[in-house]
């Protein structure tokens, strides 16, 4: 009997259950179509005679599993995993567990292990980052489930998950949910990173001048030193890569330029405005992938607007150590954000989410991968209770030594009319969160005066209406106008 059974033998299917096989635990695959079964068996054949089985149907995978039976699905998310669970469950009995682990809506995992209690099925929602290579050589796996469901299936994760200096990137992170969530989340970062990183790409390329070889040479520098981090590293690799198909100058001249997007990061921007967290450069990493997506728009207005003819004199070298300078900070914002996000999404649902534990899931395996966690992990570990991981006193003061870097770079490039939109709404989250008085007294005083909505004084305490002209009337109850209000305290 096998110790663990995966089910669904796309790319990454495929990899995970070889990755198990690797560390010893016995795998039974299945999947809808034959050919993939036989394909992974044989995969395991090849790579050293492997512990694992296929299946030719349903009732034949779950009958070769172990009891309590063990199964991880990686199937399409949506309506591909009801109707998996739904096979599945029809041979399963009470105590077994499923475990999806595939980019899923959290709301989805809570319905699905709502649906499976009536059988005594468990369920757990799992996040797995890391691509195919990590797939097979050690992701970073974010499950959320029953406490007592994880630690069966924990023995097989902790060995399979990527390894760092201080453990395995896998631990619990909480109820059915919190996992999905956390991987959502990183997704939405890894969003914001990429589009921070093709930003710097832009000013090198276009007002430094350097060409894809020396663009190259400089990522890998970088991936030296503050910025050493799995996207930097493959950044200058992509720019070296000279093109295969026509035998002249680089890949990524022949890339067009529209980012595709499978519905993560628009989940984590959703998510943000449910939860009133701000997550501008998230945000604004999206809102690039849909401008970029109307090529066709972009090309005819490139020929009516018109941006500027003159350009600032600014030294070369300035300019690419500001934009180190720049993009480090920029990339600071964007943890945290995302990590002010997970937080007020578990303190709204009770997943009592440790957020240094989720800094140390993301520092081996999965695409975000970077050295800066480290530092994440240890100010969160120090203080439980840190506010927004920009005011932690390391942090703070390396965007504080940064900023003048930061602004030059902005300034360069809203001057060039270069979009910076990932740069330059990470520094407006920084200059918002630190300015002690926004001028939203003049919005607030505005929604009074055309809606009624009220607004708390500076000097005195309860909440207070204003009859701004003489054609204001007494509004009534001004406890009732606030009902309604989502505002933080």
């Amino acid at each position: 009997m096998s110790d663990v059974g995966l089910y669904g033998l796309a790319v990454m299917g495929q990899n995970f259950a070889l990755n198990m096989a690797s560390h010893g635990f016995s795998v039974c695959v299945g999947n809808r179509s034959q050919p993939k079964v036989d394909l992974t068996v044989n995969r395991a054949k090849a790579e050293g005679n492997l512990p694992l089985v296929g299946s030719s149907s349903v009732e034949d995978f779950v009958s070769k599993l172990s009891k309590p039976r063990k199964v991880i699905i990686l199937v399409q998310a949506g309506k591909p995993v009801d109707a998996t669970i739904a096979a599945l469950s029809e041979y399963m009995e009470e105590g077994d567990l499923i475990i999806d682990g595939g980019n899923e809506w959290f709301p989805n995992s809570v319905r699905r292990a709502e649906e499976l209690k009536p059988k005594g099925i468990n369920f757990i929602g799992m996040g797995i980052s890391g691509g195919e290579e990590g797939a097979r050589n050690g992701p970073s796996l974010m499950p959320g489930g029953p406490k007592e469901s994880y630690d069966i299936i924990a023995p097989i994760l902790t060995k399979c998950a990527a390894q760092v200096s201080d453990g395995e990137c896998v631990a619990y992170c909480g109820p059915v949910g919190s996992g999905n969530y956390i991987k959502m989340v990183h997704n939405g970062i890894e969003y914001a990173d990429m589009q921070l990183i093709g930003e710097v790409y832009s000013v090198l390329k276009d007002v430094v001048g350097m060409s894809n070889d020396e663009m190259a040479a400089q990522f890998a520098k970088w991936n030296e030193g503050d910025l050493d981090s799995y996207l930097i590293e493959i950044t200058s690799k992509i720019l070296a890569k000279k093109d295969d198909v026509t035998g002249k100058g680089h890949v990524v001249d022949y890339v067009l330029d529209k980012t595709g997007s499978k519905g993560t990061g628009r989940w984590t921007v959703q998510e943000a405005a449910e939860q009133s967290v701000a997550c501008p450069t998230l945000a604004a990493s999206l809102d690039c992938r849909y401008i970029s997506s109307i090529k066709g728009e972009r090309v005819k207005a490139s020929k009516i607007l018109k941006g500027p003819t003159e350009f600032p004199n600014v030294s070369k070298e300035q300019i690419v150590a500001d934009l180190e300078a720049a993009l480090y900070a920029a990339k600071v914002c964007s943890y945290a954000q995302g990590l002010a996000l997970i937080k007020a999404a578990s303190d709204a649902n009770g997943w009592g989410v440790n957020l240094s534990e989720c800094a140390k899931l993301w520092k081996g395996g999965c695409i975000i991968r970077a050295a800066l966690l480290e530092k994440i992990q240890a100010a969160l570990a120090k203080d439980v209770n840190l506010a927004n991981l920009m005011v932690d006193s390391g942090f703070a003061a390396e965007l504080n030594s940064r900023q003048l870097s930061w602004r030059r770079i902005a300034t360069l490039c809203i001057a060039s009319g270069i979009p910076m939109p990932g740069i330059c709404a990470s520094l407006n989250y920084f200059d918002s969160y630190r300015t002690e008085n926004l001028p939203a007294n003049l919005t607030q005083a505005q929604r009074d005066f055309f809606g009624g909505h009220t607004y708390e004084r500076t000097d005195k305490e309860g909440v207070f209406h204003t009859a701004w002209t003489d054609a204001h009337k007494d509004i009534g109850d001004i406890n009732e106008r606030k009902q309604g209000e989502n505002v933080q305290k």
